[in-house]
């Protein structure tokens, strides 16, 4: 069996908070949007459908925990969750705090601007507060 490996191009603009039992948590480097990445940790996984269909419930409950506890550290509007891969092609979900009037409100925040990284210490916080949701 083959190893899991975090594509360079995630690990590139996000910081590991923490592992679930299936996924690696991140947090994106992006001030303007309160923003996880979750990423099962399998290897070779594209698609959901790649995912071993006894491990798909427990993707969705992660990804459920972790919309639910986000919304509430961030009160945010809104919390897309969303699945796309043209990029990267590695399984990954992002679970995204939306506020009306954000920096791509009311579109996706794909290619709306640039990301704007945190403040070291202010990164430091919110992982610590992501690693506390859970």
């Amino acid at each position: 069996m083959s190893e899991f490996f975090l594509d360079k191009r995630l690990a590139a603009v996000s910081v590991h908070a923490l592992d679930l039992p299936l996924s690696r948590v991140l947090v994106m480097d992006d001030a303007r949007f309160p923003w996880l990445v979750l990423v099962p940790r399998r290897p070779s996984l594209v698609e959901l459908f790649d995912l071993d269909p006894a491990e798909r419930p427990l993707l969705m409950e992660e990804l459920a925990i972790a919309g639910s506890q986000l919304k509430a550290l961030t009160k945010c509007h809104k919390t897309n969750i969303a699945n796309l891969g043209n990029a990267v092609p590695q399984l990954h979900i992002h679970v995204i705090a939306r506020q009306v009037g954000d920096a791509a409100w009311p579109g996706p925040v794909w290619g709306k601007g640039e990301a704007v990284p945190y403040a070291p210490q202010a990164l430091e916080e919110f992982v610590q507060n992501v690693v506390n949701m859970f």
